[in-house]
């Protein structure tokens, strides 16, 4: 028997890939929601009453939740069962 073209095996595969370009963007835009790209002493401009810099980080910081939600959707976690403890003796 070949297990290794099974749908379930496919779609974990796929399942972790996902997760992990999904990770891996959320990293760019820690990065990004940093303002090391100003340079010393710029003055901001104003977006929504905010200054640019701040802006930029809670658009990044609103996109980082709404992918690691996705990256969690995408997780598979089971729950025991009724009754088994979570340490084994």
């Amino acid at each position: 028997m070949s297990f290794a073209r099974t749908p379930q095996r496919r779609a974990g595969r796929t399942a972790r890939r996902a997760r992990g370009v999904l990770l891996g963007l959320i990293g760019v835009l820690y990065l990004v929601s940093i303002p090391w790209y100003r340079p010393t002493g710029a003055v901001p401009s104003m977006v929504l009453g905010l200054p640019d810099w701040v802006f930029v980080a809670l658009v990044c910081y609103v996109l980082i939740a709404v992918l690691n939600a996705i990256a969690w959707l995408l997780t598979d976690v089971s729950d025991p069962e009724p009754g088994e403890s979570e340490r084994e003796p």
